[in-house]
């Protein structure tokens, strides 16, 4: 199945000299794009392993993986810098104990979330800390570092210096951004695609029209900082942890030895709206999503708002939660609010719409009926004039393929779902005008419903692939749908055939959950 975008990949050169990152978690998948030849590259944020998971790393894994269902996906973490450091250091352990730690709840996730990765890459590693000293070299050979003074005030929690609060000096280096603001602003003005939501590149579009581009600090004192890689050539320095961090995009595609690869540079990246301004340009599309919040508040474990991946997959099944926040948080562009009972309404959606009406049409009942009519296939019955509400939802469904790689093009990953869900109301409406299972209609009738919604249940299974990866197979095999015509291509009505249909449940079983009394 192809959700893979069909875009061009030209990047300014020096975007590559920026690439960088430490030990963080990100996600590579890898299918071929016919536009260019070129492997797909998609990317997820770079995670921080300084405490467990929360939905937005959730969030941010189930965007890509939507993206790039089908790929290959290498998946690093984010293991140094003074906010590692310090998060190691109040529990009373070593860094390193911590990261390993934290690291393989960031692997739990991603096996429980379903995303289908192939490397789970780590900032501490020997391969990552090669390409980052590569990096350094390199621009330290075209003279674009040179050790000087910072002076400003340094957040720990962001991993930056702000030069508009409280004054602190060091010696450190600092990487010559400022000679790149002409071509940043070249380069964000000519390409529209280059983020999304578009809001976030013409707001980096005024900025640089309007301030300064000062260079960049990319060390800081190996007393102040020990937990990260040193400065090649002078180790009273530790490389800044962004500079670190971002290389890990290079590194996952075998930088330095195979010289970028062919993977680079990343089709997509997606990442949190936060950090626009540490990541991008790396990439032929920025994809920066807003944010889960609870009660209309960010989410902190000082106010006890944050909700857990693993309790909410646990509780509602994997394919639900993935379903919800493709639904409410598929259009990217506003902060969307985490409710246990929106979840519950989203879960219930699709199991109705789909799980249900699976079992209504494949019921004992329909099957006996359809088996005393005349034998007859889908091809032939569409070559029929199908009227009423068959003949809408045949409409309907002969306009899904195209709707759903339309939005899928646009990053509308919540609309692609909207036009899934539209399908399988209609149908399930339509099954119930004609009822199939009375006795009162012909069962020529009862087996214009099955076919009709025997297609519905193909195509729609092929479209949800990427959202609801388990129940889609599960469907799909029910079916006997061949591996080889899962594809997006085979979403076209009367492409394919359903085979021999088995009884199957598409969906985990929900847990009880507990009331307050227990």
């Amino acid at each position: 199945m192809s959700f893979c975008r069909k875009i061009p990949t030209r990047v300014p050169i020096f975007i590559s000299c920026r690439s960088r990152s430490p030990a963080l978690y990100r996600f590579l998948s890898t299918a071929t794009d016919i536009s260019t030849s070129k492997p797909f590259y998609i990317t997820t944020p770079i995670f921080y392993p300084n405490a467990v998971p929360h939905i937005g790393h959730l969030y941010s894994l189930v965007t890509a993986d939507i993206f790039a269902r089908f790929t290959r996906i290498s998946e690093p973490d984010h293991e140094h810098g003074l906010k590692i450091q310090k998060a190691a250091k109040d529990r009373g352990i070593e860094p390193s104990v911590l990261c390993d730690t934290l690291s393989e709840q960031f692997r739990r996730l991603s096996a429980r979330a379903n995303i289908s990765s192939t490397v789970f890459l780590r900032t501490t590693e020997s391969k990552h800390r090669e390409a980052v000293e590569h990096v350094w070299r390199h621009l330290a050979t075209q003279d674009l570092i040179y050790k000087g003074t910072y002076s400003g005030w340094y957040s720990i929690s962001d991993e930056c210096f702000y030069t508009d609060i409280e004054w602190s000096s060091e010696s450190n280096y600092k990487f010559r951004l400022s000679s790149f603001r002409e071509r940043l602003l070249d380069y964000y003005t000519a390409n529209p695609s280059s983020i999304y939501p578009s809001a976030h590149r013409e707001k980096l579009i005024q900025t640089l029209k309007d301030e300064p581009l000062d260079d960049l600090s990319i060390s800081r004192p190996r007393e102040r900082l020990s937990w990260g890689i040193p400065v090649p050539g002078d180790t009273s320095h530790t490389m800044y942890v962004w500079f670190d961090a971002l290389t890990v995009y290079l590194t996952g595609v075998g930088f330095p030895a195979e010289r970028q690869g062919s993977l680079w540079p990343p089709n997509i990246q997606v990442i949190g709206k936060d950090i626009v301004r540490y990541v991008s340009p790396l990439s032929h599309t920025l994809l920066a999503h807003a944010h889960w919040t609870a009660q209309q508040r960010k989410m902190s474990k000082s106010i006890g708002n944050v909700a857990d991946p693993f309790d909410a997959m646990d509780t509602w099944g994997v394919d639900a939660v993935r379903f919800y926040m493709a639904r409410v948080g598929g259009r990217f562009k506003d902060d969307v609010d985490w409710s246990p009972e929106q979840l519950e309404k989203h879960a219930d959606e699709i199991r109705s719409l789909l799980g249900n009406f699976f079992l209504r049409i494949t019921s004992r009942t329909i099957q006996k009926r359809v088996a005393s009519a005349p034998q007859l296939t889908f091809a032939q019955l569409i070559d029929r004039s199908l009227d009423g509400p068959n003949g809408e939802v045949l409409s309907s469904l002969r306009a899904l393929k195209g709707r759903v790689e339309q939005c899928m093009e646009k990053f509308e990953v919540g609309d692609a779902l909207d036009a899934v869900i539209l399908v399988l109301r209609e149908a399930n409406g339509a099954l119930t005008h004609t009822a199939p299972w009375s006795t009162q209609n012909p069962p020529e009738a009862a087996q214009s419903s099955y076919l009709l919604s025997l297609e519905v249940l193909r195509v729609t299974g092929i479209c949800l692939q990427p959202f609801i990866p388990e129940a889609a197979r599960n469907l799909l095999d029910a079916l006997s749908v061949p591996e080889g015509e899962r594809s997006m291509d085979f979403a076209a009505v009367g492409k394919a055939d359903v085979g021999e249909v088995r009884g199957v449940k598409l969906f985990e079983g929900k847990r009880e959950i507990a009331s307050g009394g227990q």
